[in-house]
C-alpha cells in the first residue's frame, strides 16, 4: 500500500501565496467595482406612477423645490415612470412629484458626470480614475441596482439619450448602450486598439451627438471639412460604426439641433437645414438664432421631443419640427425654454408663466402665471401625473 501523502513546509508557504494573491485580486475587483463606496436607499415599495394629467390647470403654485446640478447635456427635469429625478454632485434622488418627498436615493464619492433616463430606469455616470466611465443603472420603480458597467472614457462628457439608447459623447469619444448597459456604439477615439481601420474617421473632433431609435447623427471636424454623418445606433459590431452617409456643412461651428427616425437637422451659419439619413437635404431656413461659438465639449442643444414636434431652444426662440422631414413649423419668440406636451395641449414656458399652446395651429390659447421670484434665464418644463415641474438653473420645482 502507498505512503499517505504529507504536507511539507514548501506546501504551506505555497498554499499561503495563493491565498494571499486571492485576496489581494478580490480586493483589487472590490477596488475598482462601480459600486464601491456607495450608498443605495431603495424604495420602501414599489413606486406606483400617478396617471398622466388629463387637463391642463388653470393655476400653478410652487409646492416644493429640490437641488438639481447643473451637467451638460441634461437641461430638462429627468422625469421617469412618473418620478422626478434630482441631483448634486454625488447624489441622484427620486422623488415624488406630488410632494417631493424623497422615494430613493444613490449617493457615491464620485462625482456625477452624466444622467440619463430609459427603458425604466435612471442611468447614472461617475467620475473615476477611467474617466466618466463609471456606469450604474438603477430601477425607477424600486430604487434597485439594475446593471453596471466600467470603461476607460473622457473625463468631460455630454449626456446623449433617447427612449432607445442612453450614453456620453467627448470632444474624442462616443459611447452608446442599451439597456442592460452592454455598448452598441464606439465611435472615435479607442484606446489600446486591437484591431486597426475599424474607426473610420479617426482624429477627428466630435461637435455634437443626438440619437433617436435607430439613427445615430454626429457632427465633427476633421482634417477635410466639418461634417454630419448619419450612422447605425445598432451596428453588427458595437467597434464597427456603420455610415449611412456623409454631409459636408459650411461651418465649423454647425451643430445639430434636431433628430427623428430618418434624418437631422443643424444649424449651419443663419440656416437650419434638415437632411435625410441618405444625405439628401430636406429644407432650408435662414434664422437670427444666436451663433454658437466653437468650444472644447460637444455642444448640448436644449432640445424636447413632443408627441407631433421635435422642439429646440436657441436661447431666444422655441423651434418647432415636424417629425419626420425635420422642416420648421412654428417659432415662439418669447419662449424662455423647452415645453412639455400635457392635457392635449403644449406647454411652453415664457417670462409671465406657461403659455398653453395647440400645437396644430401654433396659437397661444392662454398663460398659466407663475410666480417665479427673481429668477432670470433659461425654464424647462417636464410634467408628472398632476404636477408640472419646472428646472430654473440647478433648481426643480413642482408646482401644482
Amino acid at each position: 500500500m502507498s505512503r499517505p501523502l504529507r504536507r511539507t513546509r514548501g506546501d504551506l508557504i505555497s498554499t499561503a501565496l495563493i491565498a494571499v494573491v486571492s485576496v489581494v485580486a478580490v480586493g483589487g475587483v472590490w477596488l475598482t467595482a462601480p459600486i464601491r463606496e456607495s450608498e443605495l436607499r431603495p424604495a420602501e415599495s414599489e413606486f406606483v406612477a400617478p396617471a398622466p394629467m388629463e387637463t391642463v390647470p388653470t393655476a400653478l403654485a410652487e409646492t416644493w423645490s429640490a437641488d438639481a446640478g447643473v451637467l451638460p447635456g441634461v437641461h430638462r427635469p429627468l422625469v421617469i415612470d412618473g418620478l422626478v429625478v434630482a441631483h448634486d454632485a454625488h447624489t441622484v434622488r427620486a422623488l415624488d412629484p406630488a410632494d417631493g418627498t424623497e422615494v430613493w436615493s444613490y449617493t457615491r464619492d464620485l462625482p456625477l458626470c452624466s444622467l440619463g433616463a430609459a427603458w425604466g430606469r435612471v442611468v447614472t455616470t461617475w467620475r473615476a480614475a477611467n474617466g466618466c466611465g463609471d456606469v450604474v443603472s438603477i430601477d425607477a420603480g424600486t430604487g434597485q441596482y439594475h446593471r453596471t458597467r466600467s470603461a476607460v472614457s473622457p473625463d468631460e462628457v455630454v449626456a446623449v439619450n433617447s427612449n432607445d439608447r442612453v450614453g456620453t459623447v467627448g470632444a474624442e469619444r462616443l459611447e452608446l448602450w442599451r439597456s442592460d448597459l452592454v455598448r452598441t456604439v464606439e465611435y472615435g477615439k479607442v484606446e489600446g486598439i486591437q484591431e486597426p481601420h475599424l474607426q473610420p474617421h479617426p482624429g477627428c473632433r466630435l461637435t455634437s451627438a443626438l440619437t433617436r431609435s435607430e439613427l445615430l447623427a454626429v457632427t465633427e471636424v476633421c482634417g477635410d471639412g466639418t461634417w454630419l454623418r448619419f450612422q447605425e445606433a445598432t451596428p453588427e459590431q458595437s467597434r464597427e460604426p456603420e455610415i449611412r452617409s456623409s454631409v459636408e456643412l459650411d461651418s465649423p461651428t454647425a451643430y445639430l439641433v434636431a433628430v427623428g427616425e430618418s434624418g437631422a437637422a443643424v444649424i449651419d451659419d443663419a440656416e437650419i437645414v434638415s437632411y435625410s439619413d441618405e444625405g439628401t437635404e430636406l429644407h432650408r431656413l435662414g434664422v437670427t438664432s444666436p451663433a454658437v461659438e466653437e468650444q472644447e465639449l460637444p455642444y448640448a442643444p436644449v432640445t424636447a421631443d413632443q408627441p407631433h414636434h421635435m422642439t429646440w431652444f436657441d436661447g431666444r426662440h422655441l423651434v418647432l419640427f415636424s417629425p419626420t422631414e425635420l422642416e420648421v413649423q412654428h417659432s415662439f419668440d418669447d419662449a424662455v425654454g423647452t415645453g412639455v406636451a400635457a392635457g392635449g395641449r403644449l406647454l411652453v414656458p415664457v417670462v409671465e408663466g406657461i403659455a398653453v399652446v395647440n400645437w396644430e395651429t401654433g396659437e397661444t390659447e392662454n398663460t398659466i402665471p407663475v410666480d417665479r421670484g427673481d429668477h432670470v434665464g433659461m425654464v424647462t418644463l417636464g410634467v408628472a401625473g398632476e404636477t408640472v415641474v419646472e428646472k430654473r438653473g440647478d433648481r426643480l420645482y413642482g408646482l401644482r
